[in-house]
């Protein structure tokens, strides 16, 4: 079964209390697989790890992870004391200077810049990672799910286009076979018969590209990351089209090689976002 490889995987695993771990997955097309992580301030030290449970089961395309946690408990307060000193000097040197004689409340003091600190609730790196792990575990699982969805849709469009190349492919044989007994009765000699036979063979072409597109077909229904090979069988077929396409002398199977050539584009469009 082929996939796609655009994709949205998604998990949320608690932590404990009312603190929970969230993971989101994004995925696009790419050439190569490219994991770009984004992870909680302090858990730097997790990414390879986080990097290598995606790369066990996505093969190809561009995958964006973000890890968020939320819900965490408040840790201990700081109170900046050799600040509050310094604002409360400022602040009676004014009172003095002003003859202001209204005090100052601990609920202004504690609210002055700098002055309070709390400090939020830090989980080690080492405590993070089986959730952590857990986690990726099951939005990599969504994201593989999703890109096998998408992939049943793009594997039920590309037999259809196959379909349609091959028999467009015989019916340039048919065609052929018989353009080109009229065209032998218009020479006078064998030589000149000959000569046109030579210049105009695209027996090979057609053979090749009548190959190509069997290929193609069977390698659709096969498993794996198979984006790249379908991709290199649609460049072959486009080779072999332009070359019949500069040697055909009939304008029937000019016409169909044009309508070949418009299906191996779409075929290669969408074979790029195979993974």
């Amino acid at each position: 079964m082929i996939r796609s490889m655009t994709g949205f995987g998604s998990s949320e695993v608690r932590l404990g209390g009312h603190s929970k771990i969230s993971v989101e997955l994004r995925s696009t097309n790419h050439k190569f697989l490219e994991t770009s992580l984004h992870l909680p301030e302090g858990s730097l030290s997790l990414e390879e790890r986080a990097k290598k449970v995606i790369e066990n089961k996505i093969k190809r395309g561009r995958v964006t992870c973000s890890v968020n946690i939320s819900g965490q408990k408040a840790g201990n307060a700081f109170i900046n004391k050799e600040l509050l000193k310094k604002y409360l000097i400022s602040a009676r040197s004014v009172q003095r200077d002003l003859g202001i004689k209204e005090g100052l409340s601990l609920d202004t003091l504690v609210n002055l810049p700098g002055v309070l600190t709390l400090e939020e609730e830090r989980i080690s790196p080492q405590s993070l990672w089986p959730r952590l792990r857990l986690a990726l575990d099951i939005a990599v699982n969504n994201l593989s799910k999703a890109r096998a969805k998408e992939g049943v849709a793009l594997q039920g469009y590309l037999k259809k286009q196959a379909k349609e190349l091959k028999e467009r492919v015989l019916s340039i044989r048919r065609i052929l076979k018989v353009s080109l007994r009229q065209r032998l009765k218009g020479f006078a000699t064998d030589e000149e018969r000959a000569s046109f036979l030579r210049d105009t063979d695209t027996t090979e072409e057609i053979d090749r590209l009548s190959f190509h597109a069997k290929n193609f077909s069977r390698k659709i229904t096969s498993n794996g990351a198979i984006g790249k090979e379908l991709d290199f069988i649609a460049q072959e077929m486009q080779r072999e089209a332009n070359t019949l396409a500069a040697k055909t002398f009939d304008l029937a199977v000019s016409a169909q090689v044009l309508k070949i050539k418009g299906l191996i584009e779409k075929i290669r469009e969408q074979a790029q976002n195979i993974e």
